[in-house]
């Protein structure tokens, strides 16, 4: 599900079992992500595909790329290996309105 950064920071912070994961390199990832999320970089596809198999099924899992393009791909491929609730920042980091941890 897509959700605007508001709805997205709303509904993490009211969801006990929830893991906030940035799909973006991890170049990216050094250069500034959200605080306490987890990196599981979507163009390394083999690693990708192993690390979203090892997740939790039934976490809830809001993911962010730089743009909200790749995230939403990320979301797509969650879903497609069973992980039903996942949510999707559009706008990504570009359009953040908060702090990066560096």
């Amino acid at each position: 599900m897509d959700l605007t950064q508001k709805d997205w920071l709303s509904s993490h912070k009211n969801d006990n079992n929830s893991v906030i994961v940035d799909v973006r390199t991890s170049e990216e990832y050094l250069e500034g992500h959200i605080q306490n999320s987890i990196l599981i970089d979507i163009t390394k596809t083999e690693t990708f595909i192993e690390k979203l198999n090892s997740l939790d099924k039934s976490t809830s899992y809001y993911v962010y790329c730089r743009s909200g393009q790749r995230s939403s791909k990320a979301c797509y491929l969650m879903q497609q290996l069973g992980i039903k609730t996942t949510y999707n920042l559009v706008g990504g980091v570009l359009e953040w309105e908060g702090d990066l941890v560096k």
